[in-house]
């Protein structure tokens, strides 16, 4: 619950730590622990490959689901579609995303934009606590697929197993949602406020009440590194007004998808 602390990636395509030059592990964490600090980012971005002329894709336009495309039944008291929905939570949470990759040229690192939309290892745990519970969410999918239909039928004919691990994957990944759509969409409001101030707003309002005092510092530092306003929307895409109204629409259906499941886990047949 917010405690995932190791970077998810591939071992065949990520750069090991002995091969980055600049970036020091430490002496506080695991030897799989990175910690890049403000000189070694202005190296980096010193020797990266001259900019190009080629338009940005809107950020919206790249992800594998949208919210929007998340099938919700009015008709059986707001059902979710379980694979929908999980496959735009994986979605999101490439906003959140720091994996160092290889580039095609074997002496340079290559952060793919689209993934690290934040620009911060800081938001690493944030990220990785996200997929851990689409994870434990899509385990029991798997497991019993004709009774995980939607997210709702998934969590009552889990709980009848007498068992939650989805449950409350669910719970977590629902309020790690409601932070994000909280933050962003206050930021997309008010034109001026910087993301650090809509992030620490929401976490105050979301996770914070839920989080143990060794959890809240991690969580802390992720808010004071959040880049720069006009530095983060321009990664989103090069037409602003594309990006803004696309991120309205987008995050309207996720404020509707993350109210509906606040509301179904509230009820007795979502308890355990």
């Amino acid at each position: 619950m917010w405690l995932a602390l190791l970077p998810i990636c591939d071992p065949s395509d990520c750069v090991p730590t002995s091969q980055i030059s600049g970036i020091h592990a430490s002496p506080d964490l695991q030897p799989h622990h990175l910690t890049v600090h403000s000189h070694d980012l202005h190296d980096y971005h010193n020797h990266q490959p001259p900019s190009t002329t080629a338009t940005m894709p809107n950020f919206l336009d790249t992800i594998k689901r949208s919210f929007v495309d998340v099938t919700v039944n009015k008709d059986k008291e707001n059902a979710i579609n379980t694979s929908e929905f999980l496959e735009a939570a994986e979605s999101l949470t490439t906003l959140f995303g720091t994996r160092l990759h290889r580039s095609p040229n074997p002496f340079q690192l290559l952060i793919p934009p689209f993934l690290d939309v934040l620009g911060s290892v800081a938001f690493q745990p944030v990220k990785n606590d996200m997929l851990g519970n689409i994870k434990k969410i899509r385990d029991r999918q798997l497991a019993a697929p004709l009774e995980s239909e939607t997210l709702q039928e998934l969590v009552v004919n889990e709980l009848k197993t007498k068992k939650h691990v989805a449950t409350e994957g669910l719970i977590w990944l629902v309020r790690g949602l409601d932070f994000t759509c909280i933050a962003l969409s206050q930021n997309v409001q008010l034109s001026t406020e910087e993301l650090s101030v809509s992030f620490r707003n929401a976490y105050g309002s979301t996770l914070k009440p839920h989080h143990s005092f060794l959890v809240k510092p991690i969580f802390s530092a992720a808010m004071s590194a959040c880049p720069y306003r006009k530095d983060f929307y321009v990664k989103l895409g090069d037409d602003q007004e594309a990006v803004h109204q696309g991120l309205t629409v987008w995050l309207k259906a996720l404020e509707t998808q993350v109210a509906i499941l606040k509301g179904f886990l509230d009820r007795p047949e979502a308890k355990w």
